[in-house]
């Protein structure tokens, strides 16, 4: 438990070189106390709170987790995203993530709402529930598929 005053609120350049590329490279032990690995695009959104492995507080709302990605078929480059109940819709452009120091890209960042598609119901009704999916720019041939994620309940936390 963190001290007093005191909340887990990286950067998005913290995330992708001292989480992401740390669980990239195999030093799990080093970041799975903070995010664990979690299926993301096949739970529920109100499932995933429950699955972090780091502490949130009810003022933050944001949860972290690593993530294999899922391809829709064999040899597709689009993402499998959906869940029994709805979708995660990726909205508005991908935003690259630069390193402070010397400016080069290290990463991208996708922001992705979730859509309800009730049964019987034509149009899909987008809600509250917000993910910002994190990729590295420099990636192995193995981790490909590896992801890194915060989840937010509200829109407007990020």
């Amino acid at each position: 438990m963190a001290a007093v005053g005191f909340r887990f609120h990286p950067t998005d350049e913290e995330l992708i070189t001292h989480y992401l590329k740390l669980k990239m490279t195999g030093l799990d032990a080093l970041v799975d106390s903070v995010m664990g690995e979690v299926d993301v695009y096949r739970l529920e959104p109100s499932e995933l709170p429950c699955k972090s492995a780091g502490e949130s507080s009810s003022y933050d709302q944001v949860w972290y987790f690593f993530c294999r990605l899922d391809y829709k078929y064999k040899n597709s480059k689009r993402a499998s995203r959906a869940t029994e109940s709805g979708y995660w819709k990726v909205t508005g452009k991908p935003r690259f993530i630069l390193a402070r120091d010397s400016g080069d890209q290290i990463g991208v960042k996708k922001t992705l709402v979730f859509f309800y598609r009730a049964r019987g119901d034509i149009k899909p009704i987008s809600t509250q529930w917000v993910i910002h999916e994190y990729k590295a720019a420099e990636l192995l041939p193995d981790q490909v598929g590896l992801l890194l994620f915060a989840y937010a309940v509200v829109n407007g936390l990020f």
